[in-house]
């Protein structure tokens, strides 16, 4: 049978009680809430088997036609991390001083307290950065065509924060702009575009986080909206 051919399989499914879907929902929750960006890490190791499971973890996300189009490159070596950081404070120096923000976006970054310094690029045991394959290959090298690239990293993305989250580690989505500098250092094929970076380890000792609130359940979610007389109709 073909690869190509439909060939379902049952699903595994086991349905529970409404009270034991409450309590599964509100326990995630409430472990979930509690996650915050940390950019002050401990350097303590962190075992590699983890941050395996936890890429197992996010590969698990939905994609596209299930091209599966993320690469997830782990790099703990002392000397690929200081060029990283290198790298990346460059870009983010210009960024911040040299005119590539715009002033309202400075001002949206004031209350987290961010600037161009970026330590925790060498401190955290681990940096996980995340491509997103635009195309891959079929068995004889053909080019294949990826579908939803950024929409399925992105979901690969999240799973990947609350995995870690739910082991006790800290992460950070650290996008420093442009991001070409990480193809270059880490040897990536053209068909791979950086997404996200991501530093990985035990927060620091006493580390603060900004204080800041999440918008409540009414400002995120509509349910059975009606056209308004200022709908654009046909």
């Amino acid at each position: 049978m073909s690869a190509d051919t439909y060939s379902p399989v049952p699903y595994r499914y086991q349905r529970v009680d409404e009270a034991t879907m409450r309590d599964r929902a509100g326990d995630l929750y409430a472990r979930m809430d509690a996650r915050r960006s940390v950019r002050e890490f401990s350097d303590e190791p962190v075992s590699r088997d983890l941050i395996e499971l936890a890429i197992r973890t996010a590969s698990t996300a939905p994609s596209g036609a299930h091209r599966q189009p993320w690469r997830f490159v782990v790099v703990d070596d002392p000397e690929i991390k200081r060029r990283i950081r290198e790298a990346a404070e460059h870009e983010e120096r210009i960024s911040y001083e040299g005119g590539r923000m715009p002033p309202e976006w400075l001002s949206a970054l004031a209350p987290l307290g961010t600037d161009w310094h970026k330590p925790f690029l060498e401190r955290a045991p681990y940096l996980v950065v995340v491509f997103e394959e635009l195309f891959g290959y079929d068995e004889e090298g053909n080019k294949r065509k990826n579908y939803y690239v950024k929409e399925s990293v992105g979901i690969a993305c999240g799973l990947f924060i609350a995995a870690l989250h739910e082991m006790g580690l800290a992460t950070l989505t650290h996008t420093p702009s442009p991001m070409k500098f990480l193809s270059e250092i880490l040897g990536r094929p053209k068909n791979e575009k950086p997404y996200i970076l991501f530093p990985v380890g035990y927060p620091a000792e006493g580390v603060e986080v900004p204080d800041i609130q999440r918008k409540s359940l009414d400002e995120v979610a509509i349910f059975n909206p009606r056209p308004s007389a200022d709908s654009p109709t046909e």
